[in-house]
């Protein structure tokens, strides 16, 4: 009997769990000696991993008993727009190299969206290991990281703001709140439960602070995560809902300038962080970050925000998926005046084409439908271009790592 005969499709359980961290080891190339760095024992790593199988939906392919092949889809939510959509995070993805060349993880990502649309999950982010694989599968970019550095006589002045800063333990409920103020009013931010929480702290030293900028009502309108080590001060993460809060965590920040020789960190925003500074000649390093593939088209779009006009709009078009036959045809896209959209598909014949990959990163607003158009990622009219521009927002998602 052939190897490939022996192998079947299932749900990864509890009981696979010692056998799912290590075929996740083993892909993501993670060793004993960087378990130890931070304070990890391969124990504490599988009780730290079983909430995944308790929670995500974990597929995979036995070779018999041996699992050889998996991918896990964390139970996310997010808000695009304003709007909270339910996501599937897409992680976890590996095959043992024995087993590669078989459409293994074709299939198991073919089931995951299958399960995902099941769950009324619409919409799918994954942070790529290959963006080539992932954009054959659907997915495509949606936002850059800005990693930056900056010397500590570019540090920004102290300006004047009513708030304060309190520093409080990085996993502390404080930054729970006030991440969750964040993310409510932030296009691209998720909404983190206890499973992203963990997952977003599981790799972090015993040294990772935060500091809170409160408002004079007491609430919490940002924070920085950080920790210092060699004289730098590494910021894991920073958020603000407004610009008083940016300039209070930047003082806070800038008051460490006797004790460091630099800055470093990433901002995952739409500009750059030279800009805002006095002195702008600063490192910074912009790469594609998170990707997203929109899994139910006519779902994602029952709940998408276009905006209000003051006429019906309608575009006919057709779209192709390279792994979801729902997602194929042509469809009809109505926007009411006020800006509810509804997708339904039709028999008629459209010259307007386009793929899920850039449905997914117009609909996102992390690439505009007259740049898409004029790079041939979008066939249609200047006409209908100009309606896509006025019906889709300008905003650029925010990303930050949740696993």
């Amino acid at each position: 009997m052939s190897r490939r005969k022996q192998l079947k499709m299932r749900k990864v359980g509890l009981e696979h769990l010692e056998q799912y961290n290590q075929l996740l080891r083993y892909v993501f190339q993670v060793t004993d000696r960087e378990l130890h760095q931070i304070g990890w024992e391969e124990k504490e790593m599988i009780r730290a991993k079983s909430p995944i199988l308790e929670q995500a939906d974990v597929l995979g392919w036995f070779d018999d008993d041996k699992l050889i092949s998996q991918v896990a889809v964390y139970p996310f939510q997010v808000r695009i727009f304003h709007k909270t959509y339910d996501m599937g995070g897409l992680t976890g993805v590996g095959t043992y190299p024995e087993y590669s060349g078989q459409g293994l993880m074709h299939k198991l990502l073919c089931q995951a969206l299958e399960n995902m649309r099941n769950r009324k999950q619409s919409i799918s982010y994954l942070y790529p290991y290959s963006i080539p694989y992932y954009r054959r599968k659907g997915w495509e970019i949606i936002s850059d990281k800005i990693t930056f550095e900056i010397n500590d006589y570019q540090l920004p002045k102290n300006k004047r703001v009513s708030g304060e800063i309190e520093r409080v333990p990085a996993e502390s409920e404080q930054v729970r709140e006030a991440y969750e103020r964040f993310a409510l009013q932030t296009h691209g931010a998720m909404l983190r439960g206890d499973l992203a929480w963990n997952e977003y702290w599981l790799w972090d030293t015993d040294d990772l602070m935060a500091a809170i900028y409160y408002n004079e009502d007491g609430e919490p309108d940002g924070y920085v995560l950080y920790w210092i080590a060699d004289e730098i001060f590494h910021i894991k993460d920073m958020i603000f809902v407004h610009e008083e809060a940016r300039s209070g965590l930047w003082n806070f920040i800038s008051a460490h300038f006797s004790m460091i020789s630099k800055v470093t960190g990433n901002i995952h925003t739409d500009e750059p962080l030279a800009f805002l500074l006095e002195d702008a000649d600063i490192k910074e390093t912009i790469s594609p970050y998170f990707m997203a593939r929109i899994v139910d088209i006519e779902m994602f779009i029952a709940l998408y925000p276009f905006k209000a006009d003051t006429a019906d709009r309608k575009w006919t078009f057709t779209l192709d998926d390279p792994l979801l036959s729902w997602n194929q045809g042509t469809f009809i896209l109505h926007i009411s005046a006020e800006g509810k959209g509804e997708i339904l598909r039709t028999s008629q014949k459209s010259s307007d084409k386009i793929d899920i990959q850039t449905m997914t990163t117009m609909l996102l607003g992390y690439k505009r439908p007259d740049y898409l158009n004029k790079i041939g990622r979008l066939s249609c009219s200047p006409d209908t271009v100009d309606m896509l521009e006025d019906a889709i927002e300008q905003q650029t998602p925010y990303f930050s790592d949740y696993f």
